[in-house]
């Protein structure tokens, strides 16, 4: 009982001191804090200890809370929420739109319910509503992520046991995983990362210091194909397409996926592959009318699969 107390307490105090921060016109010295917010304890040290843990927390939710010198008193700091820093712009929402954004949030939840904070500062109003569909997982990655691509700061972090420099562009959910997509510096080439596999996550530079492009889907880069969602390095893989089906695979995968068009009508196409089990069944659904040309490690992948298949078969046949 005393620990829920403690709990609710500090919930008022941290709610106060975001209000308080919020509404001053200038920045508050720790003193002025702790005289217009209930809970701090008594001295100048403890309160300072209790004042750095709310600000922690703070942070980590997402609030931040600016330190600003004080006019006319050198080495002298105060404390201040800036509404611009706390506040998202006006979206220019109708009604309707509205409507359909507290529809959205109260289908789909974020499994700590940081969607209800979002939706609040969008306007919203927390209300009773139907059952929540589905809940999103929420990683411990996510924060993070998510400012380097709010600010354009530069993200870095360790993926499968080498360290990754990124210029971050869009976090997506997509078959149960987040993804991150955005441009590998390392091999300056675009990439996809799943959230949860990422450690040590950290900014690795300033706002503004990545560079993203003007416009893009980031739906669109995690649906264009299963075989670049994963973790295994296969390389680009080449596949040569005859002409009964090279019309379709051009129109699957883009023009920009063809690289040689033969007299015959076939064509060669490059695949980005991330999963070698989708890769293969992409190909396999082409039936005979595809050949995996490279790279040999991924063809000789796909030619033991389809060996030890038939061995299989037979096998079973024969016994």
């Amino acid at each position: 009982m005393v620990g829920e107390v403690e709990r609710v307490d500090r919930l008022e105090r941290l709610t106060d001191l975001v209000l308080v921060l919020l509404d001053t016109r200038r920045p508050l010295t720790l003193a002025e804090i702790a005289g217009s917010v209930v809970g701090y304890p008594e001295g100048e040290q403890a309160c300072r200890q209790a004042f750095e843990r709310d600000k922690r927390l703070l942070r980590e939710e997402g609030i931040v809370v600016s330190v600003e010198p004080l006019p006319g008193q050198p080495g002298q700091v105060g404390y201040c929420i800036r509404p611009d820093d706390y506040y998202l712009p006006d979206l220019g929402l109708t009604e309707d739109e509205q409507a359909a954004l507290n529809l959205a949030l109260a289908g789909v939840h974020l499994d700590q319910g940081a969607g209800q904070g979002a939706l609040l500062k969008l306007g919203g109003m927390e209300r009773d509503g139907p059952a929540a569909l589905a809940a999103l997982p929420s990683l411990p990655q996510l924060p993070t992520v998510h400012q380097a691509i709010r600010d354009h700061a530069v993200l870095a972090f360790d993926y499968r046991g080498r360290r990754r420099v990124i210029d971050p562009w869009a976090v997506a959910f997509r078959r149960g995983w987040w993804y991150l997509v955005g441009h590998d510096r390392e091999v300056a080439e675009r990439r996809t990362y799943r959230v949860d596999r990422m450690s040590t996550v950290e900014l690795a530079g300033p706002p503004g210091s990545a560079t993203s492009p003007e416009a893009f889907d980031p739906g669109a880069l995690l649906d264009e194909g299963p075989w670049r969602m994963g973790q295994e390095e296969a390389g680009v893989a080449r596949v040569l397409v005859d002409a009964v089906l090279a019309s379709d695979v051009e129109g699957y995968l883009g023009s920009e996926a063809v690289v040689e068009r033969h007299p015959d009508g076939s064509v060669v196409v490059e695949m980005e592959v991330a999963n070698v089990g989708a890769f293969r069944s992409f190909v396999l659904g082409l039936l005979d009318h595809a050949t995996v040309l490279g790279p040999e490690p991924l063809r000789a992948a796909v030619v033991d699969w389809l060996a030890a298949m038939v061995g299989g078969w037979r096998a079973g046949a024969t016994g």
